[in-house]
């Protein structure tokens, strides 16, 4: 018993080394408020835009498939990665220090790089490559100018909230700002000019049939393509069902 009781006494933790262990916050998420300003609290929650705009691409990856779409990700994953490099090189200190919740350097803002980057990818593809989402004319336009207007009013909140929270200096976000919008120039170029003219090679890839990647470069309204083809199928699929049973 005494064996066992001075085991037991080795295998807990001594408080004192508990106590000494440093834990240190996951500062990629964790975001700070005043307390009590509902304003800092609202800009806060928008600072999270980039991890919501983050899930949104792995759900449309895994549910759509498209070359497009996986190259758009992978350009937001290049500029994050040029953010990183690009802040060691400079080496900014932030505006404000808070124990042990900074980790690296403020320029430029990641988060206004990353919303930069991902409002002028979407001006661009709407501009260029969105044609035909609707029948009509009127409720093209006005779906146009909703995606448009949305993404550069969360761009512009993002952007707020990293002063206002004091994350970031005005020149920092500034600068996040514009490196975001030269890359997604960069991207969206290179996908068109580069990228695009390879897709329908990609997709004859034996890993590209097995991962079932497609390319809907060339179909103007993939929405209406899709409604139109699950209809189709939906009432064949009916009516074979129905002369199955009838028999």
């Amino acid at each position: 018993m005494e064996i066992e009781a001075s085991r037991l006494t080795n295998s807990i933790p001594n408080s004192e080394e508990s106590d000494a262990t440093k834990w240190v916050p996951l500062s990629l998420t964790l975001v700070e408020y005043p307390k009590g300003d509902i304003i800092g609290k609202f800009l806060a929650l928008i600072s999270l835009a980039p991890f919501g705009i983050g899930a949104g691409f792995v759900a449309l990856i895994l549910f759509r498939r498209d070359l497009h779409t996986i190259t758009f990700f992978l350009g937001t994953l290049c500029s994050e990665c040029l953010n990183y490099v690009l802040k060691h090189l400079i080496c900014d200190k932030r505006p404000i220090r808070r124990e042990d919740v900074y980790v690296e350097y403020g320029m430029p803002s990641s988060h206004a790089q990353f919303v930069s980057f991902f409002a002028t990818y979407i001006i661009y593809f709407v501009f260029v490559r969105l044609h035909h989402m609707n029948n009509n004319t009127i409720i093209e336009n006005i779906s146009k100018f909703l995606i448009i207007s949305s993404s550069m009013v969360v761009a512009v909140l993002v952007c707020i909230s990293r002063v206002y929270l004091q994350y970031h200096s005005l020149s920092q976000v500034v600068w996040g700002v514009v490196v975001g919008f030269l890359f997604a120039t960069f991207w969206f170029a290179l996908t068109s000019l580069v990228f695009t003219p390879l897709f329908p090679q990609v997709v004859s890839w034996r890993i590209s049939e097995i991962l079932m990647i497609r390319d809907t470069t060339l179909i103007p309204n993939v929405l209406w393509f899709e409604y139109t083809n699950t209809r189709q199928e939906a009432r064949a699929r009916s009516r074979k069902l129905v002369s199955m049973k009838s028999q």
